[in-house]
């Protein structure tokens, strides 16, 4: 009896080295398929417990659990990485996500909900690398008690592997019988490190090109002046929904209305810095002309004197607002970006209920900037940012447009609230969260639409896009970078300039339309509008 346990807790352990060897790093590659293959690690650590003196086998059996442990908790946030911002973990740069995942967390399943999640990961953590330990320790004493036999195993292993990695056997299309991946994700993490080191230089050396640093006020925008600029970014509004029949149809829609109105569009595409969340990257690079993919970047560049489109507009006489509904405390970046005034989520005075993250309805959002900003009498010219939520996972519940005269304080949205569906009815399947997600676009589409129908004029320029494309359950696999980006005016002249730089007609630029680097916006912007 006492055998029979001890050779099944030895199988145990080795099953759960040769999973965590074989566990691939993807929860589409999850298969069956993927634990049909020969680890090279493996064979080689075998092979190293067997030459290795006594004294050496015990530090040698806990270094290697504690990596095998360190391995798979890196395997897992890789495959987390990759299902909500579409790329691996970064070892050195990804650890500021933490903060921006416990508050998605509080805000998505309460507070009591992110507490439990966080006292599971660290249980997992320690749990995790306490198991591995034992099992490199036990299957260590094992291959000594049997060195014969391990000897031969690791002679017939390693014959097989090479022979296989020869030919390049499969048995599972796609998936190679040898393999050495985990060396490989391990050795690459490690030259990662020392990327992400020599970016620092690298970047700080970019913040210091700048054609526009210098350029006076009235040699600034001045194909603008008189006009109220709204730079509006529709949250994970990316290229894979605004080619769905719904969106197609509602931006054609909105084309035809605001033609009716006065109005005319152009559009095209821009190649977003991140996926599936960091949108304050995406507000950055496009603000300040450089490639912010990373928070180290972000961290760099608020600490510099970097002009931002912001300071470019207060440069050149323009008042500078922020209306910001996502920010809910203390904001310090705020200040590098150049705003004579800044509205958070307290400031707007709304008194209905949070849409899932989202702090308020877009609606809500732009009536307030119109009341307290663009509505005034006797102001001057005024360039505003305000980031739109609605769209924002997890999509449900989402608010429904109401009549712009009854917003008021935003009570109005409890019953609407109440009665829309909530996370749990949404994400049962893919397919309803796609549609559910699409369909919290088309609100944020129709309130800009439903905005300059009620509050347009001759002086308004809007500018709207995405800030990146969603997570990869709502565009499947390997979706693309980009991001639909409009300008909305009545002048002529103003989309005269922007027409000059190819993009097309409409609320929403086709296949063909220019896709330009999002950190390329800022230049050829001021460059249109410089005269």
């Amino acid at each position: 009896m006492r055998t029979a346990l001890s050779w099944t807790v030895t199988t145990l352990a080795a099953l759960l080295v040769l999973f965590v060897l074989l566990m691939p790093v993807t929860i589409a590659r999850l298969t069956p398929g993927s634990f049909v293959r020969i680890p090279l690690e493996a064979i080689a650590g075998v092979g190293l417990v067997l030459v290795l003196r006594d004294r050496a086998r015990r530090p040698w059996a806990i270094l290697a659990g504690v990596g095998l442990g360190l391995l798979f908790i890196l395997k897992l946030l890789d495959m987390g990485f990759r299902e909500t911002l579409a790329r691996p973990f970064n070892p050195v740069l990804d650890w500021t996500f933490v903060g921006a995942g416990l508050e998605f967390a509080n805000s998505t399943f309460g507070r009591v909900g992110s507490i439990g999640a966080v006292v599971l990961t660290v249980l997992l953590i320690v749990g995790v690398l306490a198991l591995m330990v034992l099992s490199a320790r036990r299957l260590s004493r094992v291959i000594v008690a049997h060195t014969t036999v391990s000897a031969t195993g690791v002679a017939v292993a390693g014959t097989a592997w090479f022979v296989c990695a020869a030919l390049g056997a499969h048995l599972v299309p796609g998936t190679t019988v040898a393999t050495m991946g985990s060396s490989k994700l391990a050795l690459g993490r490690v030259s990662k490190v020392s990327e992400s080191l020599k970016d620092d230089r690298a970047f700080i050396r970019a913040v210091g090109v700048d054609a526009f640093r210098d350029t006076p006020g009235d040699q600034l925008l001045a194909g603008l002046r008189g006009k109220d600029v709204v730079l509006t970014f529709v949250e994970s509004y990316g290229r894979t929904v605004s080619e769905t029949p719904e969106i197609r149809s509602l931006t054609a829609d909105g084309t035809r209305r605001l033609r009716a109105a006065g109005f005319e569009s152009r559009s095209a595409f821009l190649k977003s810095p991140t996926a599936g969340g960091g949108s304050w990257l995406a507000h950055s690079t496009l603000l300040s002309g450089l490639w912010v993919d990373n928070q180290k970047r972000y961290g760099k560049l608020v600490s510099t004197d970097r002009l931002t489109l912001n300071r470019a507009f207060q440069r050149a006489g323009w008042r500078s607002v922020g209306v910001m509904p996502g920010v809910v405390r203390s904001w310090p970046e705020g200040e590098f970006f150049g705003y004579d005034k800044v509205y958070t989520a307290k400031d707007l005075g709304y008194r209905g209920p949070y849409f899932g993250w989202s702090t308020m309805p877009d609606q809500y959002t732009l009536e307030q900037f119109q009341r307290l900003e663009r509505g005034r009498p006797g102001r001057g010219p005024l360039m505003a940012e305000i980031p739109l939520l609605s769209s924002h996972a997890p999509w449900a519940p989402i608010p429904k447009k109401v009549e712009w005269n009854q917003l008021g304080d935003g009570s109005l949205f409890n019953a609407v609230q109440a009665a829309a569906p909530k996370r749990e009815d949404v994400w049962t399947s893919p397919g309803r969260i796609r549609t559910e997600y699409r369909r919290s676009v088309e609100y944020s589409l129709e309130t800009l639409i439903s905005y300059v129908e009620k509050y347009g004029d001759d002086k308004l320029v809007l500018i709207f896009l995405g800030d990146h494309q969603p997570i990869p359950v709502a565009t499947g696999n390997d979706p693309s970078r980009d991001v639909p980006i409009t300008i909305v005016s009545r002048d002529t002249k103003v989309l005269d300039r922007v027409a000059s730089l190819s993009w097309q007609e409409g609320l929403l630029a086709s296949d063909g339309a220019p896709v330009w680097p999002m950190n390329a916006f800022r230049d050829r912007f001021l460059t249109a509008f410089a005269r």
